[in-house]
């Protein structure tokens, strides 16, 4: 159960991030790195690892993002 929690937070958070990588609206990223934080650590209570790893390069990709942009633009 925990598993689908963490997928349906992962695909909210991979809708918010899709446009985020857009240089104009990159500050979503501030909205979509919590949000796959948070999906991250309900994916490592779960059993499965599907939802964690979903979570996970949502995770890499918007931080690599805020990283490389010094998290402004």
């Amino acid at each position: 159960m925990l598993n689908i929690f963490s997928i349906l937070i992962g695909l909210v958070a991979l809708v918010l991030a899709i446009p985020a990588l857009i240089p104009v609206i990159s500050l979503m990223n501030w909205i979509v790195f919590p949000i796959a934080l948070v999906g991250f650590v309900v994916g490592l209570l779960s059993s499965k690892t599907s939802g964690r790893n979903l979570n996970l390069i949502i995770l890499i990709v918007s931080g690599l993002r805020l990283f490389l942009t010094g998290g402004l633009i």
